[in-house]
């Protein structure tokens, strides 16, 4: 049986993505090849780590707060002492973007003078990947009655458009990042789900699987120890995917007013303020936090996409 199992997982023998793509340890190096041998996946890359610096040393590379205000100078255009304008209230607006990546992919602002590491988006992803793939696995194992029940929810959920529902989560809970946190998780569910149903059960058929039953391994150990580190490759790039696609929809929450409460430097919210003085001449208050939104989410698909593509070569 160990024979077996071994055959099934070796990756010299059946599948080399399985055992070392996007792995830790001994399959990192081989992880970062495949990484660098994708331009598509490279420029994704430099796209993202740039914003992740950015909210990493936001602090340092800033010379206001994001809530410090110049009477002086309210919506003026790119200067010498502030590099990319202000707002309408003098708000540096390079201050507001580095400070207002921090939220999406550094901090979480639980309230007003406490946070926790990791970014909304990140933390809203990773929330929808726990209860996703819990829901996927029991739904592809089990099967009968638990994989109906579980499926016929989320397709209920599925079924009501993406912005429409992450507008009546918001409104019913209230706008603040933790909430912003919860309506990501719920809306992100059901995906996350459907993915990880058809990855146990096609992977509950390999003969590793049924070696461990015959051992009498218990069910919560077949799926989390021989199902889930066996999906892991295409759930952490459909993982990629969906950061993207939360900070797109905090950007949506934060310019219909549903985002994080002012003076927050929310991107959402910096477009939906700078758009009234667009045609008066100042459209840097817009411009920016739009091209950041924008510049983000692409670098994250490019990443997922270029990473996607090497995956299949290598298959």
């Amino acid at each position: 049986m160990e024979q077996a199992r071994n055959t099934e997982t070796d990756p010299a023998k059946e599948t080399p993505v399985d055992e070392n793509i996007l792995g830790f340890g001994p399959g990192l190096k081989h992880a970062a090849g495949i990484l660098f041998s994708s331009k598509t996946a490279v420029a994704g890359l430099f796209l993202v780590l740039f914003w992740v610096l950015t909210a990493l040393l936001a602090p340092y590379i800033t010379q206001y707060t994001p809530t410090e205000q110049d009477w002086k100078s309210p919506n003026q255009g790119p200067s010498m002492e502030h590099p990319l304008g202000t707002d309408e209230l003098g708000r540096d607006l390079w201050s507001r973007l580095a400070y207002g990546a921090r939220i999406v992919l550094v901090v979480l602002p639980v309230t007003e003078n406490f946070w926790i590491p990791g970014g909304t988006a990140l933390w809203g992803v990773f929330a929808s990947l726990l209860i996703g793939a819990g829901l996927g696995l029991f739904s592809g194992y089990y099967g009968g009655w638990i994989d109906e029940i579980i499926m016929r929810l989320l397709d209920a959920m599925m079924s009501i458009p993406v912005i429409l529902l992450y507008l009546i989560i918001v409104a019913a809970i209230g706008a603040s990042a933790v909430n912003v946190v919860f309506a990501i998780a719920i809306v992100g569910t059901p995906g996350v789900a459907r993915l990880v149903r058809s990855l146990t059960l096609d992977i509950r058929t390999r003969d590793y699987v049924r070696a461990a039953e015959t051992r009498g391994e218990s069910p919560i150990y077949i799926m989390f120890v021989e199902i889930l580190p066996n999906a892991k490759g295409p759930i952490i790039i459909d993982a990629m995917l969906r950061v993207g696609y939360a900070i797109f929809a905090m950007g949506t929450l934060g310019f219909l007013g549903l985002g994080l409460p002012p003076p927050s430097p929310d991107w959402g919210s910096m477009v939906a303020k700078g758009r009234e003085f667009i045609m008066s001449g100042s459209p840097w208050a817009a411009l920016w936090p739009s091209l950041a939104i924008a510049s983000l989410v692409v670098g994250l698909n490019l990443l997922a996409d270029g990473l996607r593509e090497e995956l299949t070569r290598y298959q």
